[in-house]
């Protein structure tokens, strides 16, 4: 797999935010086949930094409902990358 492809976007929330500025940790939405050694390897292609762990989520899809009945969000899975303390990723 590209590392284009493996890495789909970043995730920009709250939470996600603070645990760049505070931790070192930055999240994104990655492809669901894509193991922890390929998001270490493509995340460090495509940012130029050392990554330290990688933390996987799979998150299913969430029942929602809107006036023409109920319908599933999609199932994605997340990886929470920390970063070497000397580097930096600026998403913004």
């Amino acid at each position: 797999m590209e590392p284009t492809t493996i890495i789909r976007r970043p995730i920009v929330t709250e939470k996600a935010t603070m645990e760049s500025t505070e931790h070192n940790r930055v999240t994104f939405e990655v492809d669901r086949a894509a193991s922890k050694d390929q998001i270490r390897r493509a995340v460090e292609s495509l940012y130029s930094v050392r990554v330290l762990s990688v933390a996987t989520q799979n998150r299913r899809g969430q029942l929602r409902r809107n006036r023409f009945g109920f319908y599933q969000s999609k199932v994605m899975k997340r990886a929470i990358v920390k970063i070497h303390p000397d580097d930096r990723i600026e998403l913004f």
